[in-house]
């Protein structure tokens, strides 16, 4: 199992499991067959429409429609999908920035011209090889757009319910009942910088877990701050899973 660190702009270390080769090829696979049914659909309709409109509009119909169909689809969902695609969804992986930083439309078109490299070109095999031996998992695609693909639902994520073991929910009472209100992936970002400082206990991982609980404090408009960063960051994980369970 192939890790990457990723820093991100509230500079929190989060650690995600690369997507394997496997999970990319049947991700494309699953995005190509879905492509296939909607042209089906498609053509199946116009097939319906009368010769004397389908000689007329034939051309731009082609142009159209069926083009790109056939090669936008995927730059277009992963745009819309935040990076994702139906295929990577299915898979629960995803595209992300080595920075950090969310990607933009630039970073996705330009994966998306090389995957004419990578994987159209070649029939696949430089993208399969690229991913397979590079340290970050990149096809050139990748590299270019300075990305590469995650699992979403990673392995080193423990489920909120199993973070902590409460034996009593009814006896326990949020210190921060606020913290409700928040994303689980928030949540999830508290997680992994508690377990970041906790394997490296040095200076810039502290002073990344005081950043983040500054913010933490800012949001719930908590004034008065316990000085024990670590506790009060666990009190927050504490809270969010009684409060949501």
């Amino acid at each position: 199992m192939r890790t990457i660190d990723i820093r991100t702009t509230q500079n929190v270390t989060i650690t995600y499991e690369l997507a394997s080769t496997g999970d990319r090829i049947v991700a494309f696979i699953l995005d190509s067959l879905v492509k296939l049914i909607v042209l089906s659909l498609s053509a199946a309709f116009f097939a319906f429409l009368p010769n004397s409109f389908m000689a007329h509009i034939g051309v731009f119909f082609l142009y159209l429609f069926y083009i790109p169909m056939v090669m936008l689809p995927l730059l277009i969902m992963e745009v819309m999908m935040n990076g994702q695609t139906i295929g990577k969804r299915a898979m629960k992986i995803k595209v992300i920035k080595l920075n950090g930083r969310q990607p933009m439309f630039y970073d996705y078109l330009l994966r998306w011209v090389f995957r004419l490299v990578d994987v159209y070109g070649t029939l696949g095999i430089v993208g399969s090889v690229m991913v397979s031996s590079t340290e970050y998992a990149q096809r050139i695609g990748d590299m270019v757009s300075n990305t590469t693909v995650v699992r979403v639902s990673n392995k080193l994520n423990l489920s909120l319910k199993d973070v902590l073991k409460i034996d009593s929910i009814h006896s326990y009472t949020p210190v921060y009942p606020a913290i409700r209100h928040f994303r689980e992936s928030d949540i999830v970002l508290v997680k992994h910088a508690l377990e970041r400082y906790q394997r490296h206990r040095n200076r810039a991982h502290s002073e990344a877990l005081d950043e983040l609980a500054s913010r933490m404090a800012d949001r719930l408009g908590v004034t008065d701050r316990p000085g024990d960063t670590p506790v009060f960051l666990r009190t927050l994980i504490k809270d969010y899973v009684v409060l949501t369970r």
